[in-house]
């Protein structure tokens, strides 16, 4: 079990890791707080499970594990604790966001409002940045690294 523990946290000490990961948390912490606590204009916990639910479709466990990761896993990258894990998270959740909403509208996000959704390039800058994060760990400065170094 501590090796296990000790794969997942140890990271390479470059700065550039540690950019890439706080540039992911960063920009999904607002998304997950929408979700979760109704900030930045979103609904809520309630109101984002019942949409998913209801209007989407989604089984009640997945709408549960979207706003987990995105609000948890956006503070956790932001802290650099246990980044690999969010990271393949992530991956997973956006694989899943294309596949099931985003590819049949292409590549391009609706910027000008002429689509009927969203295009799949956030989701693969998303997946790029948190495979930066699932390969080299969370970086330089991090939680990881002051857990790691200690062992």
């Amino acid at each position: 079990m501590k090796n296990l523990l000790k794969k997942i946290i140890t990271t390479h000490p470059y700065s550039g890791f540690s950019i890439a990961r706080l540039t992911l948390g960063l920009v999904l912490f607002p998304h997950g707080a929408q979700k979760l606590l109704g900030l930045f204009g979103g609904y809520g916990y309630s109101a984002t499970i019942e949409m998913f639910t209801m209007q989407m479709g989604l089984p009640s466990l997945v709408a549960f594990s979207v706003i987990m990761i995105e609000f948890f896993g956006s503070i956790s990258l932001i802290l650099g604790l246990f980044s690999r894990f969010w990271a393949l998270s992530l991956i997973g959740m956006f694989l899943g966001i294309i596949f099931t909403t985003q590819l049949e509208h292409g590549f391009f996000m609706n910027w000008f409002g002429n689509q009927v959704g969203e295009g799949f390039e956030y989701s693969l800058l998303i997946i790029g940045l948190a495979l930066i994060v699932l390969v080299n760990g969370s970086g330089k400065w991090s939680i990881d690294t002051i857990i790691s170094t200690k062992q």
